[in-house]
């Protein structure tokens, strides 16, 4: 993986080269192995590079035979040997073992079309020097990020905000639409992201630009889940045994790279079942990495212990304290780019960071197979509301329910109303598009009182985020299959918005660690698009063909181990003696006031409650407004009120950096 930034300037204007090496400059952690620069008329571009593949020969940027194409990529082409192979064959020349320079010579070849051909995740930028093109892509589940801004007839694009915010063009303010979307959605949508003027290109779209003329986006692939009566009817052996080969095969080609690649190993089946297929493919001893907690409450060691012993696998982890966590927060936030709702990405940071220490760059995860295959909650609580809803006398009701929350069976009489009542809300609307996630959605909508009225009242010009969500939503959606739906909701709500970005990418390039996930395998992704929801989940047994799949590689107590969501503590981490000082000054009035983003009595009435009120008074929705209260207050010190600034990215003897225009 790497970096990438770019200018398309108006015409007759050519880009400012030292902009582009400031770019790069807030880039490096993301490419810390050399940094190339592109200038051809009205277009500049730069890469930071992560080595992994073809370490002498891979630098960027790339060209075509003649010269006429020039590309700049973060990501990785899985496929590219049997790729370039094809090419080799229709007559094109490679000068490097590079999967980046496949991009040139398909896009030469098939032009848009190439990108249906990629197995992998990307953005990249490619330059037609013959048309004055700017042709600009990302992957099918947008695992890598790509931000684009147009300003004054510019446009602009990088792997980060942050980049793109050091144009003297672009405004340094947090956008009130963003803010409040994230206080619902836990994300911002692609259209827009926290800083004002600045969106992502969406997964699965690419843009065609030329200077002067307004950008061109187009939608080339997303994910279409099968009704009830479309789904596939083979069975569930079969299809285990066709799950397994391609999980197999996506590992595999994910194991490609000309240095050591190692895995993260929680415990779970999820990177469980990773790291064993990573095992069964290696004729090497496998590098696993874990984090523990401090805090034994959130603690999985003794399960992340038994896994790695089954596999043989040389186990290295680190633990991680409370105030470590809160102190951290800091450079959370700067990666992140945006507020977040759980303290969930700062062990992720420190976890990288092992895996840097140990001289690794690439590791597999776990990522993406609870979407995959309904591992979550939230697809049992839909599950069970519409049972609730079809048979409102049956006398089953109590049951499912007391299985889906065991640790609370035994105090119903104290819990049972409140949850009663939160599962009977909207209950009959079971034609709602968003019936899955309206409580989700509805209780983090709850912190939005927190939000000054400037802010809401702003918002509310754009409609609701939910209104604005379901506008987004495919044609076909409606025909989804009811877990299907549900299960769309989540990857491109949770997982794009929020779990592959703030706690996977950004943590991981924080370090310069690639990360890998075979689960996002497109082919795994439409694989399980097909198959009916009760191969998903069964019951309420959640992945259940997912566990028939690769039951053989893994110990029963991992594989019958039920769901636990990964947590981090919250609380502890910014409150009491151990706690950093600076953190709970960023929450006092003066800090505040001078945002004009909170309603500041709100916030300090909430603030008083978490610190000095009783335990059992603190609702996880209380934990979840601190922090992005307080992640939304660190981001405006960094990037609008003090922003910090990194020097350009200037070639020494350790780094590469290479200056190619065209003849």
């Amino acid at each position: 993986m790497c970096g990438i930034a770019g200018i398309l300037e108006t015409p007759g204007k050519a880009p400012d080269r030292g902009l582009l090496l400031s770019m790069a400059g807030e880039l490096r952690h993301r490419g810390p192995d050399g940094c190339g620069l592109f200038l051809h008329k009205e277009l500049g571009m730069v890469n930071t590079r992560l080595s992994i593949v073809d370490l002498a020969g891979g630098d960027q940027p790339i060209a075509n035979e003649d010269r006429r194409y020039w590309v700049v990529q973060n990501g990785e082409i899985y496929n590219s040997p049997e790729l370039t192979e094809e090419l080799r064959e229709k007559g094109h020349e490679f000068r490097t073992h590079c999967d980046t320079e496949v991009l040139v010579h398909a896009y030469e070849e098939w032009g848009t079309d190439c990108l249906s051909r990629f197995n992998g995740p990307f953005a990249f930028a490619i330059w037609d020097t013959l048309r004055g093109e700017l042709f600009l892509a990302r992957d099918r589940l947008g695992i890598r990020p790509l931000f684009i801004a147009e300003s004054q007839g510019r446009l602009l694009f990088a792997s980060e905000a942050k980049a793109l915010l050091r144009h003297p063009s672009m405004s340094r303010q947090i956008d009130p639409v963003g803010l409040h979307e994230t206080f619902e959605l836990w994300a911002t949508a692609p259209e827009r992201s926290a800083f004002v003027g600045i969106r992502e290109l969406a997964p699965g779209h690419y843009l065609l630009a030329k200077p002067g003329e307004k950008p061109r986006m187009t939608c080339w692939w997303d994910l279409a889940f099968r009704s009830v009566s479309s789904c596939r009817t083979d069975p569930v052996e079969s299809l285990a045994e066709e799950l397994f080969e391609l999980l197999e095969d996506a590992t595999k080609l994910r194991l490609r790279a000309d240095v050591p690649v190692g895995a993260y190993l929680s415990g779970g089946l999820d990177s469980s079942a990773t790291a064993a297929m990573v095992r069964r493919l290696s004729t090497t001893t496998l590098r696993s990495f874990s984090i523990q907690f401090e805090d034994r409450r959130f603690d999985e060691r003794s399960f992340q212990t038994q896994m790695a012993n089954a596999l043989g696998t040389d186990l290295t982890s680190v633990e991680i304290s409370s105030p470590e966590i809160g102190a951290s927060m800091g450079e959370v936030v700067r990666l992140a780019e945006k507020p977040i709702l759980r303290t969930a990405p700062a062990p992720m940071l420190r976890l990288s960071r092992l895996v840097k220490e140990a001289n690794f760059k690439v590791v597999l995860t776990g990522e993406g197979a609870d979407e995959m295959f309904a591992g979550y909650q939230i697809f049992q609580e839909d599950k069970l509301r519409r049972f609730w809803a079809k048979a409102p006398q049956s006398t089953m009701r109590p049951a499912p329910f007391k299985r889906l929350y065991p640790y609370l069976a035994h105090d119903l009489g104290r819990t049972g109303g409140f949850l009663k009542g939160f599962f009977g809300r909207h209950l009959e609307e079971t034609d709602d598009l968003l019936y899955s996630h309206r409580l989700r959605f509805e209780n983090t909508a709850r912190m939005q009182v927190f939000l000054s009225e400037g802010v809401r009242t702003e918002a509310a010009k754009n409609g609701t985020p939910t209104q604005r969500l379901i506008r987004r939503l495919p044609a076909a959606f409606p025909e989804f299959s009811p877990l299907g739906r549900a299960q769309y909701l989540e990857i491109t709500t949770f997982l794009q918005g929020y779990l592959i970005h703030s706690q996977g990418d950004r943590m991981l390039m924080g370090n310069g660690i690639e990360g890998r996930f075979p689960f996002l395998d497109h082919r795994v992704a439409e694989f399980a698009a097909t198959i009916p929801d009760k191969y998903r989940m069964q019951g309420l047994r959640e992945k259940y063909l997912l566990r028939r799949a690769v039951g053989h590689l893994l110990p029963k107590e991992i594989l019958e181990r039920p769901k636990l969501p990964y947590r981090a503590p919250i609380l502890q981490a910014f409150f009491g003696e151990r706690a950093p000082k600076d953190l709970r000054m960023r929450l006092e009035k003066s800090h505040l006031k001078r945002t004009e983003l909170f309603d500041v009595d709100r916030v300090e009435r909430l603030v008083q409650k978490l610190e000095h009120g009783p335990a059992d008074r603190v609702s996880e929705t209380d934990q979840m407004a601190l922090i992005g209260i307080l992640s939304t207050m660190l981001l405006h010190d960094q990037f609008v009120e003090n922003p910090i600034l990194m020097p350009p990215y200037e070639p020494n003897k350790e780094e590469h950096i290479q200056e190619a225009t065209t003849q």
